[in-house]
């Protein structure tokens, strides 16, 4: 079997790097919270994502293939003396089906491995 490269994108082919991930559990629903948190985003320093196909979902591969999500919510941040630097890009979503969620964790497993990222408990003071 090949190995396929895991990677996350929000247009066709133009690949973005994954800074950090928070999983969470919503307490009212038992739902998992997914939120992606991206530095930059290469399509929109680029300018690229108008000439590119927009996948209508983020998408992300890996040897298994494809897991397209609809996110619940994007969020970009934005800083510096005039407020406006992109500083970072939160996509957030749920998954409420545990065969997704055993998925996307093989998934996430795989893109630490290959991108040098390790699990870790946040510190208190790191989570507000």
């Amino acid at each position: 079997m090949d190995t396929i490269a895991p990677s996350i994108e929000f247009f066709d082919g133009i690949y973005e790097d994954l800074d950090d991930v928070s999983l969470r559990r919503d307490r009212s629903n038992g739902d998992r919270i997914v939120i992606l948190r991206f530095k930059r985003l290469k399509s929109i320093e680029q300018l690229r994502s108008y000439t590119n196909r927009f996948s209508k979902a983020l998408r992300l591969s890996d040897e298994e293939g494809n897991i397209e999500v609809q996110p619940d919510g994007v969020k970009f941040i934005f800083g510096g003396a005039d407020g406006d630097d992109l500083r970072g890009v939160e996509c957030k979503f749920a998954i409420q089906q545990e065969e997704h969620w055993d998925r996307f964790m093989r998934f996430m497993q795989r893109y630490a491995e290959a991108n040098g990222m390790a699990y870790g408990e946040r510190s208190p003071e790191s989570q507000s």
